[in-house]
């Protein structure tokens, strides 16, 4: 790796480091701790599935903390590339230079208007009339929290490394409980009690499409709620009318494109881990998805789950135009109708 690889990898380290300085609070303790020893695997590069250290994990947490304090309130930094200081979400420009690379780097901003970054070894491109697909592999520079895929306007971002991690959090958690639930059924699908790795490769390739999948649902949505949404998420930005907002986003996509892919293919261990999870938000949103996934568990029927997905995706694509159409009617003050909206629109 060259010197100013090397240089602009620090960097971007640097404002993810900043990003979550300034919203690391944000997290329950519970979340928090289970995050800071995931990222102290990444960091360390040690395989999900080995031990850490207690005492070790918690004097590299004090001293991450002790950096996040003194950069609480610093500006991120530019990126220097070719003799130019870019600005930090100048992810074309950049990318420009990084992909003849093998490189790839995003940035973008999430929940609460939170910035993140990411520059890693790209896996494969891909690129179609509609958008353009880029698989990540290993990340150099990542934050706390990172999410396993993103797209920026028609551009795709999957992460396989953090979507594995992200897996290996999600089956850890039920190792703990071992409850009879949805994720048991997706579980069981992969053999984790005869090789843990294998078994989280294979659940790694296979979520990886419906990853996917609700990415290209996440650009069809983009075109069908317009560029005022956007606007709207940084108007209502640290209010529960964005998180319901994300929400009804989600589910759009998810009814435009995962959800009637899965349910095509039947890919039973997919949905299986859709269900298991799908955030309390979402849950109150769509019962009549639950009482559907319930009865396709219990008779092994598709057919009430395809009939709700259809009709989820009128319904969600209405809702989510009357969000934009409260916000350009009442800008700032549109959070709580927006919150009412959301109130009287359960399916």
């Amino acid at each position: 790796m060259d010197v100013e690889l090397s240089r602009l990898i620090e960097t971007v380290q640097h404002n993810c480091d900043i990003s979550d300085a300034r919203f690391a609070g944000d997290y329950t303790l519970c979340t928090y701790l289970l995050k800071m020893r995931e990222y102290f695997r990444w960091r360390h590069d040690i395989p999900c599935g080995e031990r850490v250290a207690t005492q070790e994990v918690g004097a590299w947490v004090a001293r991450k903390e002790a950096q996040w304090e003194k950069l609480e309130t610093a500006e991120l930094s530019p990126l220097q590339w070719a003799g130019t200081d870019w600005d930090p979400f100048q992810v074309d420009e950049i990318n420009e230079w990084l992909l003849p690379l093998g490189y790839a780097y995003a940035a973008g901003e999430g929940r609460y208007a939170k910035p993140y970054f990411v520059i890693a070894e790209t896996l494969s491109r891909e690129a179609t009339d509609d958008y353009r697909l880029l698989i990540l592999g290993h990340e150099h520079a990542r934050e706390l929290v990172a999410p396993p895929a993103m797209a920026q306007a028609r551009t795709i971002y999957v992460r396989r490394e953090c979507l594995r991690r992200m897996l290996w959090e999600h089956v850890e958690e039920w190792r703990w409980r071992k409850r009879e639930n949805a994720m048991a059924r997706a579980i069981d699908h992969y053999g984790f009690d005869l090789d843990l790795a294998e078994a989280l490769e294979r659940m790694t390739d296979n979520e990886m499409e419906a990853v996917i999948l609700h990415e290209i649902g996440e650009v069809v949505a983009g075109d069908l709620v317009g560029a005022p949404w956007n606007d709207m998420l940084l108007e209502i930005s640290r209010t529960t009318a964005e998180i319901l907002a994300r929400s009804v986003r989600d589910l759009l996509a998810d009814c435009l494109s995962a959800l009637p892919a899965m349910l095509e293919s039947e890919n039973r261990a997919s949905l299986h881990f859709y269900f298991a999870n799908m955030t309390p938000a979402r849950s109150d949103m769509f019962p009549s998805l639950e009482r559907a996934y319930k009865a396709w568990v219990d008779c092994g029927e598709l057919g009430p789950l395809k009939r709700t997905v259809r009709e989820g995706r009128q319904h969600w694509q209405g809702v989510a135009n009357e969000m934009v159409a409260l916000y350009e009617r009442h800008g700032v003050d549109c959070a709580k109708r927006i919150e009412s909206l959301v109130t009287v629109s359960q399916l």
